[in-house]
């Protein structure tokens, strides 16, 4: 079930971190973090992309509560989900990298399809 991991943080910490994470995976495409981060990251990616697949005011208005840019919400609606119009999942690729250097943490990259 998408948004039970608590990642070690308090909840409007990790809401805004997600937030972000989010906000720069679908500005850049690709972004490098935990391999549990991106798992919620991806879930929460994947909702905005299917919301973003129909585009009509409260659709936008709903994306917009979550997205942090304006930007980025435009780029959404006009490039990013007419690219996945025929798909209906799997928006986005986890790809495992190994441990990080300082901590040990499992590394991973997550990048749109």
């Amino acid at each position: 079930m998408p948004g039970t991991r608590k990642l070690g943080r308090a909840t409007s910490h990790r809401t805004a971190m997600l937030r972000a994470l989010v906000t720069f995976l679908l500005e850049n495409g690709k972004i490098e973090t935990t391999v549990t981060r991106a798992k919620e990251v991806r879930s929460l990616t994947e909702k905005m992309i299917t919301i973003a697949k129909e585009d009509n005011l409260h659709n936008r208005r709903l994306v917009l509560a979550f997205v942090t840019k304006e930007g980025v919400v435009n780029k959404l609606f006009t490039e990013i989900a007419p690219k996945y119009a025929d798909r209906n999942g799997g928006y986005a690729r986890i790809t495992k990298l190994g441990p990080r250097r300082g901590d040990a943490a499992e590394m991973a990259i997550i990048e749109l399809i």
